[in-house]
């Protein structure tokens, strides 16, 4: 028997619940978005009968990270999917009218037209490594853009940016120093990431970045689902005579994911031996140069994933070159 949907359209202080009925329809309900005050969505479904339910929502930054861990807890399937998923299921339906309500009925019909995967949480340790090495690409970010400013700023304005460039070098430091101890601290941690920088191209801090970002290794099924966590898989444009694009990557994904994999990939290019072969062959073949850096990004995934999964370290001949 499959379990009964119940789509949650999440934000700051409340979320709107909708629960599928087994004639199709759904029942509304408002609830506050406070942790202390969540039991009362367990008391709901009780209601009406219900038993088992498989929750879906949007992955809306911190705002739904509480909720889907009690659910989790409460022994609930829990799906977190990508917003733009859910935004080309309703294009799909043509729907034009747009509330809290409408949306939560809407992610309660993806749910049950699509069946996304099980969500799992974090753990306590990659949640805080996850934290420390945004609020590091939050910091470098502000540094470059004070920087830029520099170039052009004089007198007061330069003095000012030079002064917040001091202290923003200051934070930089303060927070690399806890992310190297953080791996120390935890060793199997810390053997992942000296997994991942056998791989020509990737770094200490690549190798951070994608341990982050992936979050838990037994989420996915294979290498494709990570590609597609990341926005790494290619969209093909073809419409009879009308429309024949070229392929693009989805980019509906973890952007800081593929962030992180942009440099490693360019590097891994020049000098990894295997995605050296299969980029020039791309690049033979007439592709673009961002399309085979988006190429040789998604299969430096796929290794990085196939090395976590086997918990072996990177060998040339693991992954074939065939695009």
């Amino acid at each position: 028997m499959k379990p009964t949907i119940l789509g949650i359209d999440i934000s700051k202080k409340k979320f709107h619940a909708a629960l599928m009925l087994e004639n199709g329809k759904t029942k509304p309900k408002v609830f506050s978005n406070d942790p202390e005050k969540f039991n009362e969505l367990l008391t709901w479904p009780n209601r009406h009968h219900v038993t088992s339910i498989h929750a879906c929502m949007e992955a809306t930054s911190i705002y739904g990270e509480a909720l889907a861990e009690f659910l989790y807890e409460a022994g609930f399937t829990v799906s977190v999917v990508n917003p733009a998923r859910i935004k080309g299921f309703a294009k799909g339906e043509l729907l034009r009218t747009k509330t809290d309500q409408v949306d939560a009925a809407l992610i309660a019909r993806f749910c049950a037209a699509i069946r996304p995967p099980a969500w799992l949480p974090l753990s306590p340790e990659v949640k805080e490594r996850q934290a420390l090495l945004r609020r590091l690409e939050s910091l470098m970010e502000i540094q470059q853009q004070e920087k830029n400013l520099l170039e052009t700023a004089t007198g007061t304005i330069a003095k000012s940016i030079e002064s917040h460039l001091e202290y923003l070098e200051q934070a930089i430091s303060q927070t690399k120093e806890p992310i190297s101890g953080h791996f120390y601290q935890h060793p199997n941690l810390k053997a992942q990431r000296d997994l991942l920088t056998t791989i020509p191209g990737i770094g200490e801090h690549s190798a951070a970045v994608i341990l982050a970002e992936i979050g838990t290794v037994q989420a996915y099924k294979n290498a494709r689902q990570v590609a597609a966590h990341a926005g790494l898989t290619p969209v093909e444009r073809k419409s009879g005579s009308s429309v024949n694009g070229k392929p693009r990557l989805s980019r509906m994904g973890n952007a800081r994911l593929r962030n992180g994999l942009y440099w490693p990939a360019i590097v891994a290019w020049r000098h990894n031996p295997l995605l050296k072969t299969f980029g020039d062959r791309l690049l033979a073949r007439g592709k673009a140069k961002m399309q085979v850096i988006g190429a040789v990004m998604r299969k430096l995934l796929h290794l990085a994933f196939g090395i976590l999964k086997s918990n072996k370290p990177f060998d040339p001949n693991f992954l074939s070159t065939a695009p």
